[in-house]
């Protein structure tokens, strides 16, 4: 597992008054398609901000704007009051794309020395190697990495110049757990440092370990913009679990229900929009149960309640791994 980076190198001075991304009555459309549709969104230096949305909602699209690799087609976008398209702004902007295109020929070590050398004070490559797990493979190509490796190295290559802003783009794809957990927790120190983090995931519980605010995007608009506890106080839906030798997934007020992952048959998940009538029917009904618990929604209840199940989104130039099989 890669060490944890510290706050003192990677934090960086403090941003200017404003916000560090404005993007207002944003459309783009991709020929008949459109991908995004009026939307407007504002970061404030210091947020973390998560997005949600199924594949072809929007996201990736989205942050393509903010990092200046696309222009809207109607619109304002902005980062740090400055045009993203402007070199100047992107100065004090990290970014992990969904695609790393590094080059395969080159060593781990010259990537970031290459990298590094277009800032003004990078994070020495020795010691960004360090923090992101990486010093034995300085001298490795890019090209003969895993997977995992490269999700990595692309990450560390995003923090080298200390910048106010990341864009993470599905950041921790393909990675295992513990590899995972230490990235979070280098995103964790970011943003203790002061850093504004804006980041897609198809990981529900990414979002939800990471993000102080949530923005829900489908079909490309914004369905939903609040902080997290917001967002799942939103969700009509409990979850009421319990053991019970009988099928309980047709009772009255159950809308849906699954099993327990790695529990018994019987163990079982409902969702109602009323706990305390369900219980009740059932105590009154007398249902033999047990163990029974009540909790209140996750964020994949909230995302499968405001992201309409039906509905199919028309293919974009996104490439974002699909969440609807989490949400299900």
């Amino acid at each position: 597992m890669s060490a944890e980076p510290t706050a003192e190198t990677l934090s960086r001075p403090p941003t200017t008054s404003g916000e560090a991304v404005a993007v207002h009555g944003v459309t783009r459309r991709f020929g008949d398609v459109v991908a995004l549709d009026d939307v407007s969104l504002d970061v404030g230096p210091g947020e973390i901000v998560g997005l949600l949305g199924p594949n072809g909602a929007g996201k990736s699209t989205l942050l393509s704007l903010v990092s200046g690799q696309r222009r809207p087609d109607t619109g304002t976008v902005r980062l740090f009051g400055g045009d993203p398209r402007d070199a100047r702004s992107r100065t004090r902007l990290g970014v992990t794309p969904q695609e790393t295109g590094l080059p395969p020929t080159l060593r781990v070590g010259e990537v970031a020395d290459f990298v590094g050398g277009h800032f003004p004070d990078p994070v020495p490559t020795p010691e960004l190697l360090e923090q992101f797990g990486l010093t034995d493979l300085a001298r490795k190509q890019t090209g003969a990495l895993s997977g995992g490796q490269k999700r990595r190295l692309a990450i560390a290559l995003s923090l080298v110049g200390r910048p106010r802003v990341v864009l993470l783009d599905e950041p921790t794809t393909g990675l295992d757990v513990s590899a995972r957990q230490a990235l979070w927790d280098a995103i964790r120190q970011y943003h203790a440092g002061g850093g504004t983090v804006l980041l897609t995931s198809h990981y529900l519980e990414e979002v939800q370990a990471l993000a102080r605010r949530v923005v829900v995007i489908d079909r490309g608009a914004v369905r939903a913009d609040d902080s997290l506890d917001a967002v799942l106080r939103r969700v009509a839906l409990r979850r009421v679990v319990l053991t019970a030798p009988a099928d309980l997934s047709t009772w009255a007020g159950v809308v849906r229900s699954r099993p327990v992952d790695g529990a018994p048959p019987e163990r079982q998940e409902l969702f109602t929009p009323d706990a305390d009538v369900l219980v009740r029917d059932l105590v009154v009904s007398d249902v033999e149960f047990r163990d029974l618990e009540i909790r209140g929604a996750s964020l994949e209840e909230a995302f499968a309640e405001m992201v309409a199940p039906e509905s199919t989104p028309e293919s974009t130039p996104e490439s974002s791994p699909s969440i609807e099989g989490a949400v299900r």
